[in-house]
């Protein structure tokens, strides 16, 4: 129903805002400021570094020569349009929607969740299998946006972007993997940093839940829309899919017909529309965020569909195998410089390999305490305010370094650096 959910929008109406609002350190002010604080924060994340690489970072396929196939900045792009386009219908606080949508993927490895799952690997090795994630999207989101992004202040400082408390929840509670019906918002604020497993948490604000609802619409109708682009769907595929829609829409009173005759027609549009409005028509603040019955089902078919034909394909098995031996080669390369990273010798080492080492020496001087080795303030010459995060002389804080300086490549730009190690 139009505009079910106002009275529970975050804005100064509500008994959140205080706390939505909260940032970690007061931000400068303009002086001349017309822009909301979550207007200030979607502006902030839509100009950082980590959103630009997006452009150039898988989403599913790997597509460097192609400029149809769906990338990682649009996929974001999607799940702005969704996100807002709902809460704008419910009533709720569509800046706030926006701010969450546009930075919720900032802190993803480059080549898609292939590249998660190896990043994650290196930090768990020796945990052997079922460890607890050590490396997740969601939570790098909100590390890169907290400790690692940056922009310049008016006196041209670098300094992080400090964003408020409900975007910066949004950031790791957005994961739209795991299904669930009725998605209410917590009502604690929680330190975010105790959260230590994606999709267990609920966001803090109904905005946050919409946007995680949209992530999972925004994916579903892409990637097989990518997949037909590739010919990875056969006409079998396309048979499942005119099953799954019979099966799970077929029953009701007024089925999308036209729009789901053929599986063909299950498109990116017909998709995201026919979801939105089903969750928008059977939301409401008192049972929470749902999809009809048979929608929920279509979903859950849809996705085991695409697990099925598209994410298990063998080609894409292929890249994964390729993804795999980028990074690992990437990874090992800098966990060998740790010796020389004490004694602030990381061009030395790496003169071999110049486009690798400048960019690895930079992130060691504005995020590690390489900078302090050598008596000059390299930080302050490169005008980054930024805290010391890492510990070169402690193994582990050094592996996450290098893990993190990896999970900020695109993926040109890991090809590029494997290619480098191993051309002599």
């Amino acid at each position: 129903m139009k505009n079910a959910f106002a009275n529970v929008r975050t804005d100064e109406l509500n008994i959140k805002f205080p706390q939505s609002i909260l940032r970690e350190t007061e931000i400068y002010a303009r002086g001349n400021g017309i822009r909301s604080e979550f207007e200030r924060d979607y502006t902030r994340l839509l100009h950082c570094r980590a959103y630009r690489r997006l452009r150039h970072k898988t989403q599913v396929f790997f597509a460097p020569h192609n400029d149809h196939v769906c990338t990682r900045m649009e996929h974001v792009g999607h799940v702005a349009s969704v996100a807002t386009t709902i809460a704008k219908y419910l009533g709720l606080n569509a800046e706030l929607t926006e701010a969450i949508a546009i930075g919720h993927d900032i802190g993803h490895a480059p080549f898609g969740h292939s590249g998660e799952d190896i990043l994650n690997s290196f930090l768990v090795q020796k945990e052997g299998a079922g460890a607890p994630k050590k490396f997740w999207h969601e939570r790098n989101s909100l590390f890169f946006a907290d400790f690692i992004e940056t922009l310049d202040d008016p006196n041209g400082i670098k300094r992080n972007l400090n964003l408020t408390y409900a975007v910066r929840d949004g950031l790791i509670c957005h994961c739209g993997e795991i299904d669930q019906q009725g998605i209410r918002p917590r009502n604690d604020a929680i330190n975010l940093y105790d959260i230590k497993k994606p999709g267990v948490i609920q966001p803090f604000t109904w905005e946050g839940c919409v946007v995680k609802l949209s992530d999972k619409i925004a994916f579903l109708g892409r990637d097989i829309e990518d997949a037909r682009m590739y010919h990875i769907l056969d006409m079998g595929s396309y048979r499942q899919l005119r099953e799954i829609v019979v099966e799970t829409l077929g029953g009701r009173k007024n089925p999308p017909a036209a729009s789901h005759r053929s599986g063909r027609a299950v498109n990116t549009t017909v998709l995201i529309n026919d979801l939105i409005v089903d969750l928008c028509n059977n939301s409401n603040p008192e049972d929470g965020l749902y999809f009809s019955e048979c929608y929920s089902h279509f979903i859950t078919e849809l996705k085991k569909f695409s697990f099925a034909n598209i994410y298990n394909h063998w080609r894409l098995r292929e890249f994964q195998n390729y993804a795999q031996n980028v990074l690992e080669t990437i990874y090992r390369t800098l966990m060998r410089t740790q010796p020389y990273a004490k004694h602030g010798r990381i061009p030395f080492v790496m003169n071999s390999y110049p486009k690798l080492g400048s960019t690895f020496e930079e992130w060691l001087i504005c995020y590690s305490n390489y900078a302090d080795i050598s008596g000059n303030n390299l930080r302050k010459n490169l005008r980054y305010e930024t805290s010391t995060v890492f510990d070169i002389f402690d193994n582990e804080s050094y592996q996450k370094c290098v893990v993190e300086y990896i999970s900020g490549m695109t993926d040109q730009f890991a090809i590029e650096c494997f290619n480098e190690i191993i051309s002599f």
